[in-house]
């Protein structure tokens, strides 16, 4: 039975007796009162807080205590002593176990109510996803269910229509909203050969699209999973709170016990009194807010962190990020749009293309997508190479027309000396902040290429907020200290690390690590070890799966004011839970000396009903707090 239906049953029943207690103020009281109680509470007790009973009994044959044993110990010591009066002619409490029912579901309920919405984000993302499509079938575009396409398959979008699945326009052009799953305010233009997402928003034009991703593969499907995973996730400081509760649920039980015989041993209450203090104690010490402090927070800050388009792995990044103090950035595709072009060429433009284009043909750097662009725009075809190989840390090298061509950093010069109008060229090229590769044949230098990646706009922006917050900041790269330097003057970091070869990132992310715990920002394949390595890895969504799966945090919008947004929330969450934690044990602190009628002479005393109601509102006011986090302000 749910948790509503038993609070509906508890509540109904428990009218009676809340006439009663009312009537009461006016010198009224219900016909046959005790007979009345009796049949509502048992009734109560049968329906409503039969679950309690059983799941502290489960726990008892385990050797164990939680939750349930309190309420249990509770609403079993009122019910049963008010039978036991009722036989022998004295006072009955059947109000006290019954109203504590009541309560405690109160809560419950509001607690499910509230922790339904915190995690509302899921079924959000969810919903985004598109019902049906226009799919190419023999010639025409027909409607399907999203269910029914496969990869391959060509599907049009109309203005105003959702994007079905993820894919690569192969005609048409659009503006396309995908602040749903990114984060990004303003409308992405699209056009051919470009990527669009599954669940985003046609603006005002019309495409079609080859499908790449279906089902689970989709960048949807994932975000669901991944957020799914954090919120279940479990942060270590919920350790600590484990530890307490393992000794909470029994330590409450001898205070209860201590209480009784303090009121009725020393200060000559009744047996009836101390046990009404004691059941007090037992009641109001139940640790739902200390159980809720952690997941609740974790919910709503990660929900709240993937509408932002920052997508958080589990609760052990959020204590993580709480304690760096260093950021690490990549500069290619990080701090730069991961998009070069070649800016000058010196020596013979048309030879040196021919020969460059030839090589970067068969490479995979990111570099060889400029030099190819640069020669196709110039009109000029590649060669055939043969004996292609990578020489780590320098370069690429292969045969064309039978002459042996080298093409790679300024480490080829230790072997090829540039002559001194080319020490002069380079030196002027660096300190423009442009990667310059050199073209070696036939043993010479032929000439060399200036390449630059231009800095994402909001590059500046991010460093500064990341300084403000008093975090150190890093460039780690492979290209040359130069150039390396003159991005980092343009963009405000504070310190450089060049020319590391990718196997060597992780070991300067280790050294790193000595000054304090370090995050990594990265999107390459080559960036997966550091960012493993690092105690917060965060993948810029365009990245490689393989960087993606490496990340703690991954960024869907590739925008560096993500960095920002992600460390933001992140400590926002976390000290979130912390606050949580100390609001729950603080309100035991004070509210079982309270129950315990300490206070008594000051006329504060707490019923066991009342002990309920506030037993209630602690769990309800943890889980307010939590869902606060959907109004905290995020950079």
């Amino acid at each position: 039975m749910s948790y509503t239906k038993r609070f509906v049953y508890a509540f109904i029943l428990s009218l009676p007796m809340l006439v009663d207690m009312v009537g009461m103020l006016f010198g009224w009281m219900l016909p046959y009162y005790n007979w009345v109680a009796l049949i509502t509470t048992t009734l109560i007790m049968a329906l409503s807080a039969w679950p309690f009973w059983r799941s502290a009994y489960a726990a008892f044959k385990n050797h164990h205590a939680n939750m349930d044993t309190l309420v249990a110990i509770g609403t079993a010591v009122a019910y049963f002593y008010s039978v036991y009066a009722m036989a022998t002619g004295r006072e009955v409490y059947f109000e006290s176990a019954a109203f504590v029912t009541v309560f405690v579901l109160l809560g419950q309920v509001l607690e499910e109510r509230m922790r339904h919405n915190a995690s509302a984000a899921v079924e959000k993302l969810q919903k985004l996803q598109a019902k049906e499509a226009l799919v190419k079938r023999a010639g025409d575009f027909v409607t399907l269910p999203v269910d029914q396409i496969r990869v391959g398959d060509l599907v049009k979008v109309l203005p105003g229509q959702k994007i079905p699945l993820d894919g690569e326009i192969v005609a048409g052009a659009s503006n396309i909203d995908e602040a749903m799953l990114t984060g990004e305010s303003l409308p992405v233009s699209k056009t051919v050969g470009q990527k669009v997402i599954g669940a985003t928003l046609n603006q005002n034009g019309t495409f079609v699209f080859r499908v790449e991703k279906t089902g689970q593969a989709t960048m949807l499907a994932q975000i669901v999973d991944l957020v799914k995973m954090a919120q279940t996730s479990r942060a270590p400081i919920q350790k600590l709170t484990d530890r307490i509760s393992n000794i909470f649920v029994p330590a409450v039980l001898i205070v209860a016990l201590l209480t009784y015989a303090a009121w009725y041993v020393f200060f000559g209450a009744t047996a009836v009194q101390a046990m009404l203090y004691a059941v007090a104690v037992i009641v109001i010490a139940c640790p739902c807010a200390l159980g809720l402090a952690t997941p609740t927070a974790i919910m709503v800050g990660t929900g709240r962190a993937a509408r932002l388009g920052v997508l958080i792995k589990n609760g052990e990044i959020l204590e993580a990020v709480d304690q760096v103090q260093t950021v690490v950035m990549d500069k290619t595709g990080t701090i730069t749009q991961g998009q070069p072009v070649v800016t000058e060429i010196i020596g013979n433009q048309p030879e040196i293309l021919r020969l460059a284009a030839s090589l970067e043909a068969s490479s995979e750097h990111p570099l060889a997508n400029a030099i190819l662009a640069k020669a196709k725009a110039e009109k000029i075809q590649p060669q055939n190479v043969t004996d292609f190989q990578v020489l780590e840390g320098q370069g690429i090298t292969g045969k064309i027309g039978g002459q042996e061509v080298y093409l790679g950093n300024e480490k080829l010069n230790a072997a090829y000396p540039l002559d001194a109008n080319q020490v002069q060229s380079l030196a002027r090229l660096q300190a423009e902040g442009k990667t310059v590769v050199t073209l070696v044949a036939n043993q010479k230098v032929l000439g060399l290429i200036a390449i630059k990646d231009q800095v994402k706009p909001d590059a500046r922006q991010a460093i500064k907020a990341l300084k403000k917050r008093g975090l150190k900041t890093v460039m780690l790269t492979g290209d040359n200290q130069a150039a390396a330097q003159a991005i980092a003057q343009e963009v405000g970091i504070d310190q450089v690390i060049s020319s590391v070869l990718p196997a060597q990132k992780a070991e300067k992310i280790r050294e790193l690590q000595h000054e304090g715990p370090v995050a990594f920002v990265g999107d390459g394949i080559n960036d997966a070890p550091s960012l493993s390595t690092a105690e917060v890895g965060i993948a810029m969504g365009s990245g490689t799966d393989i960087a993606l799966e490496a990340g703690g945090i991954i960024l869907t919008n590739n925008q560096l004011m993500g960095v920002v947004r992600a460390l933001d929330l992140s400590q926002k969450t976390f000290k979130r839970i912390k606050l949580n934690l100390f609001w729950a044990l603080i309100y035991n602190v004070i509210g079982i000396p309270l129950a315990a009628g300490l206070f008594s002479t000051l006329g504060l005393v707490l019923s066991p009903e009342f002990a309920g109601l506030a037993m209630a509102l602690s769990s309800i006011s943890v889980v307010g707090s939590s869902l606060l986090l959907n109004r905290a302000k995020i950079a």
